[in-house]
């Protein structure tokens, strides 16, 4: 810094002895670094997957302008608390759909897996960036002091359970960890949803507390462990693709100059596009070569059961607000152009 002045100075005497002013820097840098605490809903070996790498190519880009420490579920807040903490400023950044970190929004519901919203992962960046759910998340955001940054897909929801399921009646009292939305959406087939911290679902799993997941895909369930205490994997799923999001408090997402919030969006999305294909492709290979879960599957006339009580599922959140109405039409939209073009867009 003394040098630097030392430079000004001296090319301040040198402009008032007829030489040219000396040109403004190119690039504002932050005056001193800025620290966020991040926390993900992601446990820690999921983490390693889905959210350090993103965060860890950021600080090395910023530069020492900037460091994001990250935190995985239940680490410094619970899941069910992180929009509130985020909100206070007790932290500042979240990764998380909207459902898990406890939303007071309506459109909480859409957060997570809200039931055949989608089909395939691809489905949610589309419906965000395509359809006009981007513009519908990021005002709501702003009223409630939120800048939300970006959102993505992650993997299907599918059951893993102890005992198989062949047919909706061996849904009946299956006791389920499980998403708010999803378990109040599965309930009405007999399904008892279950909230536990993320962390102890593996044991509650041995314990006999729970008899499966209805929380992600076949990839999510061998990484983390939940493969080793389930035996069998529904095919069937009620959401093709996780939707979440990147979201930070407004107040600090003001403090930061221009250039580290360009950094910072992009690496969101570089974290969104490793998720489309990490998951993709070890949804693929895990069900044809994967060795723990045994594979089951409700047969297509009674799953359309399932699918059928979604449609009055959907039209009960529209009422609830005008802005619920206002994305169940969106969906209902891509529904229907979706089913419109055909294969490879849905089957014909």
């Amino acid at each position: 810094m003394n040098s630097r002045r030392t430079f000004l100075r001296n090319a301040g005497l040198a402009t008032a002895a007829g030489a040219s002013a000396l040109a403004a820097p190119a690039v504002v840098r932050a005056q001193s670094k800025i620290t966020w605490r991040l926390q993900t809903y992601a446990g820690p070996a999921l983490a390693e997957h889905v959210v350090k790498d993103c965060i860890d190519n950021f600080n090395k880009a910023a530069n020492g302008e900037m460091e994001i420490q990250l935190f995985t579920a239940d680490q410094l807040v619970p899941t069910g608390e992180l929009f509130r903490a985020m909100q206070a400023g007790t932290i500042d950044a979240v990764q998380s759909d909207d459902d898990s970190m406890n939303s007071p929004l309506d459109i909480k519901v859409f957060g997570g897996y809200f039931p055949f919203a989608s089909k395939f992962s691809l489905d949610v960046p589309t419906l965000f960036y395509e359809y006009g759910l981007a513009d519908i998340w990021e005002k709501a955001y702003s009223e409630v002091g939120v800048q939300w940054i970006s959102a993505g897909a992650w993997d299907p929801c599918n059951f893993a359970t102890v005992n198989p399921v062949k047919s909706l009646s061996d849904l009946e009292g299956l006791r389920i960890f499980t998403f708010p939305t999803a378990g109040k959406f599965l309930s009405q087939f007999g399904v008892v949803p279950v909230t536990l911290p993320w962390e102890d679902v593996q044991v509650a799993m041995q314990t006999g507390e729970l008899d499966g997941l209805a929380w992600s895909g076949i990839t999510e369930d061998y990484t983390v462990g939940w493969a080793d205490v389930t035996n069998y994997f529904l095919t069937n799923n009620i959401s093709g693709g996780w939707c979440g999001s990147f979201f930070v408090n407004s107040d600090k997402w003001a403090e930061v100059p221009e250039h580290l919030k360009v950094l910072f969006r992009m690496c969101t999305d570089s974290s969104h596009l490793h998720r489309l294909h990490w998951y993709w492709g070890g949804e693929a290979r895990l069900r044809a070569h994967g060795d723990k879960l045994e594979l089951t599957t409700i047969p297509e006339a009674e799953w359309k059961t399932v699918e059928d009580a979604a449609d009055a599922f959907w039209d009960e959140i529209a009422a609830e607000t005008d802005r619920t109405a206002e994305v169940v039409k969106i969906l209902k939209q891509y529904q229907a152009d979706m089913n419109a073009a055909g294969p490879p867009y849905r089957a014909g």
